[in-house]
């Protein structure tokens, strides 16, 4: 536990630097410094500057699964879940890049690192449309031949509107319109022909 919890404080203090002064203006001994815990305990849980960077990434990777984790597990229909897990993702990243000031610019400058960090939660999150496109076909609310493939396009398309979503690029008039015309979108796509969804076209 003292362990894991020192590791945590390094980390935050890590982004907290790097959101101030960039990647490229903190060094390990900043870090130790803020930290209050040494180089030597620092050196003890990270080889490097790099390594730390990564797992700033990968701990606020893991708020955004834990919060898909939450959705996915609400007693709420197939349609109404995937909907929210694209929003869920969407406003996860949006707030991390935002709240993360001068860093917001590594995740984008040092696409191929982080791309690094987020296959194992790429992975996760297929898994996770998955499950919810595998319960919606039970249901027999879905119509969905191949899940594997579906869900992999779902969430490639995702993260490429994850950009233009963090900068408000899209034209509806605000998020209502935004979330009613995805939900359509999405319902029409995957429905069983044979049953009725509720679609708002307001």
């Amino acid at each position: 536990m003292a362990i894991s919890k020192t590791r945590n404080t390094l980390i935050d203090v890590a982004r907290q630097l790097f959101a101030k002064n960039g990647l490229e203006g903190t060094t390990m001994n900043d870090i130790a410094v803020a930290s209050g815990r040494g180089r030597r305990t620092l050196y003890t849980y990270f080889k490097s500057k790099e390594d730390i960077y990564l797992a700033v990434i990968e701990a606020e990777l893991e708020r955004l699964f834990s919060k898909l984790e939450e959705v996915a597990r609400q007693n709420i229909p197939p349609e109404d879940k995937i909907v929210q897990l694209i929003f869920a993702h969407l406003e996860v990243i949006k707030e991390v890049v935002l709240r993360n000031g001068t860093l917001r610019a590594e995740f984008f400058r040092e696409i191929w690192k982080v791309e690094t960090v987020r296959k194992n939660f790429d992975r996760t999150e297929i898994s996770l449309f998955r499950r919810v496109l595998n319960e919606g076909n039970e249901d027999g609310v879905f119509d969905v031949m191949n899940v594997k493939l579906t869900a992999e396009i779902m969430h490639y398309c995702l993260k490429g509107c994850e950009v233009p979503y963090i900068f408000g690029r899209y034209t509806a008039r605000g998020p209502e319109e935004l979330y009613l015309y995805v939900r359509t979108m999405v319902t029409r796509q995957l429905q069983n022909k044979h049953t009725s969804l509720t679609i708002n076209d307001n």
